[in-house]
Parts: C-alpha cells; sequence; structure tokens
C-alpha cells in the first residue's frame, strides 16, 4: 500500500523514528483540500502510543479538509543541517501516512491537551491546566491514527 523507500540505506529503524516523532519540536500536515489541492500546515503536537495529536479551532480549512477526507500525511523534519563543501544536507525526518478523527472523548481530549502542556510548556503545568479550562468549548483535538511510520536520514561526514 505504501511505497518502498527508494534509498533504503538511508531509512531509519522504526526505534529511531519513533525516538524522532515523540521529540521533534514541530510537525506539518498535509491534507487534501475541498477543491483537490494539498494543504500544508505547520503545528505542535504530540505523539503517544501511535497517535498524533494536536489542537485546532472547531472551524477553519485544516479541520474541514480533514473531515472531508481523513487520509493524512505528517511530517517532522529534526535535523537539517547543509553541508556546503559536500554538496550534501545532513538530514533526519520522519514521515507518517494515516487517518485523522476529531477526538469527542473529553477524557482523550484532556488527556491530550496535557500532554501538549507536558511537552512544549512542563514549567507551567498549573497555568496549562487553567488554560484548558477557559479554553475547553473552543478547541477541538485531532488523532491521526499512524499507518506508516517511516524516518530517513542522510549523515555525510559525521
Amino acid at each position: 500500500m505504501f511505497p518502498k523507500m527508494r534509498r533504503s540505506k538511508q531509512e531509519l529503524p522504526l526505534a529511531e523514528s519513533l525516538a524522532i516523532l515523540e521529540k521533534a519540536p514541530t510537525g506539518v500536515l498535509g491534507v487534501l483540500d475541498g477543491d483537490g489541492y494539498p494543504y500544508t500546515v505547520p503545528l505542535n503536537y504530540v505523539y503517544q502510543d501511535g497517535q498524533i495529536y494536536f489542537h485546532c479551532a472547531k472551524a477553519g480549512h485544516k479541520l474541514e479538509s480533514l473531515q472531508r477526507h481523513d487520509k493524512v500525511s505528517f511530517c517532522v523534519v529534526a535535523l537539517d543541517e547543509v553541508v556546503p563543501q559536500r554538496f550534501a544536507t545532513r538530514y533526519q525526518s520522519v514521515v507518517v501516512f494515516g487517518r485523522a478523527r476529531v477526538i469527542a472523548d473529553d477524557a482523550v481530549r484532556r488527556i491530550a491537551l496535557q500532554a501538549l502542556i507536558q511537552k512544549y510548556s512542563p514549567e507551567y503545568a498549573r497555568e496549562g491546566s487553567q488554560e484548558i479550562e477557559s479554553a475547553w468549548n473552543d478547541v477541538c483535538i485531532v488523532a491521526i491514527a499512524a499507518e506508516q511510520i517511516t524516518g530517513k536520514a542522510n549523515r555525510p561526514g559525521l
């Protein structure tokens, strides 16, 4: 169903790919919009138990697109360093293919929001809990169930 990596020597083991996915600060979500155009948007996210969670507004282009077509891609880049003298780039990246869905279960929504606070603002857990309460009715949580996770790296000169 998913294509094999052409440069298989650069493919990362799944454990290393998951470690990158767990730690990278930003991901890029790719969806197909209502006019058939690919639409990509960078966002904060958290990866837990085979799911990528992110929050968004309850209306907008991103949400409408993934509700129309649930197949999505998600990409993170953990290393991106040009090596000019070698005409190359050192990089580590992970691409995920999966299906997105809006989370309706309040317990799961809360866990996802708390996980986002723990990842991005661990020193502000109390304030983060207050923010969750104040924004609760305005925030949408989306989960991507990963169907394919592939990591790739190029490390010239290392």
